[in-house]
């Protein structure tokens, strides 16, 4: 079995978040486990380019991987490089995994896979929401849906990675298959963290790329309604015209001196996400969330929308709080927390390390993707 990765991006462009982390978890467990796989990707890094040399092949972190030259800096990701190479190699692929859609490197990818006959996996990433759908550029989303990338969907296999995404996609698609399988998460080895030292101020923690549909207003103009002692850490990076506005709001809220702005954060995000009493992600849309997995894994309770991917997971393990994406819910849950739940963080703290560890093993979950792809290959030979 010889399969192909395609993403827009890929690491070391850590700048576009959970994505690239888990895409290139997938590629990295399926070379362990023997597969033969190989990685189509651009030189994006945000807007500027990685310090790779352009069509070079390289070999990133055991994957074979090629860094194709793209002509366009934003999010269209165009690569014509990639799609000629792609048109003259495909054949030799059983399988073409695509990762994210709306970018020309995905639309363009998988019309040329459905000429040439080669099975196409999508994995939208949460691009294919209603929120996707009604967030920025509608109508050139809507008219390449209807008169072009419907009819790829369609005749395409499905990975979603939580049941939000698939009652999404299953609304107003009908494509060959979905499998829901979860996103790998990279966590540290497994320890028995120690105890937070003990702070009169709830350690509040936001922790995620910096964008709207992350609703990091929502948290911010909850927080002058708090009740007791707290301060807010945001860790991420975003578009700065977009953080000033947040920070405006923090200013004429009268928040600001209490919140720490600790921007990007990498090698150390588990000791971020470990010495904080409580992670908060009210998104408007997310189909899974990577650091909400990261963040209980270190013992960080959680709260997050019911919006996010991970919720039904959360509530069934009772790992968490779920709330609304406004800011009524928000500040209701807080206060109930603070003043009301602290017991509940503690118990948390002791019981969420083991339960993910459990549950998000590498080597069974590289098991069921390896299930997934034979599959397929199975239902076309047939």
């Amino acid at each position: 079995m010889k399969i192909l990765q395609i993403c827009a991006a890929y690491k070391p462009a850590y700048v576009y978040g959970g994505p690239t982390m888990s895409v290139s978890m997938l590629s990295e467990q399926l070379v362990k486990a023997g597969i033969d796989v190989e990685v189509y990707t651009t030189t994006a890094n945000g807007k500027t380019e990685l310090d790779i040399l352009p069509n070079s092949t390289l070999k990133t972190d055991g994957v074979t991987t090629t860094y194709f030259k793209r002509l366009t800096k934003d999010h269209s990701h165009f690569s014509p490089a990639l799609l000629t190479s792609l048109w003259r190699n495909i054949k030799k692929f059983d399988l073409v995994h695509i990762h994210a859609w709306w970018n020309l490197v995905s639309l363009f990818s998988a019309t040329i896979a459905i000429i040439k006959g080669v099975p196409i996996i999508i994995s939208p990433r949460g691009t294919l929401s209603s929120y996707s759908f009604q967030n920025k550029n509608i109508g050139p989303k809507w008219a390449i849906h209807t008169f072009w990338g419907k009819v790829l969907l369609n005749k395409s296999y499905f990975h979603v990675t939580s049941e939000l995404e698939k009652k999404a996609i299953s609304s107003f698609l009908n494509p060959l298959s979905i499998c829901l399988l979860p996103n790998f998460v990279k966590l540290p080895l497994f320890k028995v963290w120690e105890n937070n030292k003990h702070s009169e101020k709830l350690r509040l923690l936001f922790f995620s790329r910096i964008e709207q549909k992350k609703g990091l207003e929502i948290l911010i103009n909850a927080l002058n309604g708090i009740k007791f002692p707290y301060h807010l850490y945001i860790a991420g990076s975003g578009e700065s015209d977009y953080i000033n506005t947040l920070k405006s709001i923090a200013i004429n809220t009268n928040v600001a001196n209490n919140i720490t702005w600790l921007g990007f954060q990498n090698e150390n995000k588990f000791d971020v996400l470990h010495n904080h009493d409580l992670f908060i992600l009210p998104s408007y849309d997310e189909n899974f969330g990577n650091a909400v997995i990261e963040s209980l894994a270190v013992g960080t309770p959680v709260l997050i929308s019911d919006k996010v991917g991970l919720a039904d997971y959360v509530e069934k393990n009772d790992l968490g709080w779920i709330c609304k994406n406004n800011v009524q819910s928000v500040l209701e849950i807080i206060n109930e927390i603070g003043t009301n739940q602290k017991d509940k963080l503690k118990i948390i703290r002791e019981k969420a390390p083991k339960i993910i560890y459990d549950d998000f093993l590498e080597d069974s979950l590289v098991k069921k993707y390896i299930d997934f792809y034979t599959n397929i290959l199975q239902s076309n030979h047939n």
